[in-house]
């Protein structure tokens, strides 16, 4: 103890923090565990003065945390040293380093697969695939699974995990089958499957509380109110990478692909932008005015990830293979510039959620290796189904970005309103003072010119662009 002591005086005088550790694991433990056998050898007389044989070991008297090893994990052990040096601020609350990935490894797929075929399968819906496949890839990390009642009760009323981490991410897999307690009767592990493929296996199931709801008509509520009434939670093993073999699977890069796209684009710095709508001018100039600051702040070759969300989206939001149409046209028309632009395809369902979902947006980019994100008005908003006003105040989804806990690797750029400049005939950025200079085109008056074939102001909208929007538009139109 003494020797402790004074380990602690000398940090304590370099102005060093000074953690003491107790490893608590009673002596039958540690015996269990002697790989090289000298517990044994100390008892047969062979080692003299072993600790905990016959040399007495003296325990320390305040330790800073105590690890009961024989009834914690290892991971559970390392989680409690990590949250001791997190409330001290010696490790960032939640830094990303590691993407967790959740499929089984090459060397046990053979096995395993043969295992799925023998379990009872569980039919899940295309969104629960879809929240399969941003669980499977690393989007959510640090979570393993499906989240289990407490993890989801942590994340519903304190908007963060407690462990520090903030992924506001799948709650658990709705259950169109499971209408009471004894229909969740299930095998320990259970495969899940969607139109007959095996896509993974739950290897603990918990049942878990069901979302609340406001507004019955919002399209991502109906969609709840419409599944089961329990969730199911537990840890994933995935076989594959899933596929949608819709000719897009290219632009699906999991967060390590993007990372290494990063890697071999030699970017120094990579700015993030999450979108649901074609892009007209006005974003472009977005994107463009970020790039341009970087630069002036010393970047060397910063990369925009151009990240459409790929998943569920309401039925009147333009289809996703249209979007890339849409977006693969501004780079052929260089609104953007190809060399330091990636587009690709985030997986995760879109929820409607404004403040609490743009969190989930942008840690996910975070994971991905971006280390800027650009919000804009009402992010991840929309109208209320039956006022049509905005059901979230606008601004405040930006002004949460830059409050939420657990983004310490992404800084927030919160953009300027812009609009089209009919002086200019360009999107600009709007000034006050120069109103009547502005002419906001809503979405509305967008997708009447486009159904009609008619031309946008100039300078709106790049004309591949364009041309796609309105071969969309009247599609609907003919069907």
């Amino acid at each position: 103890s003494q020797d402790r002591l004074n380990a602690r005086r000398i940090h304590e005088a370099a102005g060093l923090p000074f953690f003491e550790i107790f490893v608590d694991a009673p002596l039958n433990i540690c015996e269990s565990r002697d790989v090289k056998g000298l517990y044994k050898k100390a008892r047969a007389g062979e080692i003299k003065g072993f600790t905990g044989i016959d040399s007495e070991y003296e325990k320390p008297e305040s330790p800073e945390l105590v690890l009961k090893t024989n009834l914690a994990s290892v991971s559970e052990c390392i989680q409690q040293v990590v949250e001791l040096l997190q409330a001290q601020n010696i490790v960032p609350q939640s830094s990303v380093k590691d993407v967790l990935e959740l499929f089984v490894p090459e060397n046990e797929l053979e096995r395993v697969r043969a295992e799925a075929e023998t379990l009872p399968c569980l039919q899940i819906t295309e969104v629960d695939l879809q929240w399969l496949q941003v669980l499977s890839e690393g989007w959510a990390t640090p979570l393993t699974g499906f989240m289990r009642e407490a993890e989801y009760l942590q994340v519903i009323h304190f908007g963060t995990l407690l462990n520090g981490m903030d992924p506001p991410a799948p709650a658990g897999t709705p259950c169109q089958p499971c209408r009471s307690p004894p229909a969740l009767t299930l095998h320990p592990q259970t495969a899940l499957g969607w139109k007959g493929a095996s896509k993974g296996i739950l290897k603990e199931e918990r049942c878990a509380r069901v979302w609340g709801t406001t507004c019955a008509k919002h399209p991502h509520i109906k969609l709840v109110l419409e599944s089961g009434d329990w969730l199911l939670g537990g840890d994933l093993q995935v076989l594959e990478r899933i596929r949608w073999n819709d000719g897009l699977d290219q632009y699906r890069l999991t967060p390590l692909a993007l990372r290494q796209r990063f890697r071999q684009m030699d970017a120094d710095a990579v700015f993030a932008f999450q979108l649901r709508n074609p892009v007209h001018n006005g974003h472009a100039l977005l994107m463009q005015e970020t790039r341009r600051q970087l630069l002036q702040r010393g970047y060397r070759n910063p990369v925009l990830l151009l990240h459409p969300l790929g998943g569920w989206t309401k039925d009147d939001d333009v289809p996703l293979a249209w979007r890339m149409r849409q977006h693969a046209a501004l780079l052929q028309d260089r609104v953007l510039e190809p060399s330091s632009t990636l587009l690709a395809i985030f997986p995760s369902p879109m929820l409607y959620a404004g403040p609490t979902e743009v969190q989930w947006h942008c840690r996910a980019r975070m994971v991905a290796g971006a280390n800027f994100y650009i919000v804009g008005r009402d992010p991840a908003g929309m109208p209320h189904p039956d006022t049509q006003k905005d059901l979230y105040e606008p601004t405040q989804g930006g002004k949460v970005l830059g409050m939420a806990p657990g983004l310490t690797s992404v800084e927030i750029i919160p953009f300027r309103v812009a609009a089209y400049n009919k002086q200019k005939r360009a999107m600009d950025f709007y000034d006050p003072k120069r109103h009547e200079e502005f002419d906001f085109i809503s979405g509305t008056r967008m997708r009447k010119l486009a159904r009609e074939g008619a031309d946008p102001p100039e300078g709106f909208m790049a004309p591949k662009a364009w041309k796609v929007l309105t071969e969309y538009y009247q599609s609907l139109e003919k069907n």
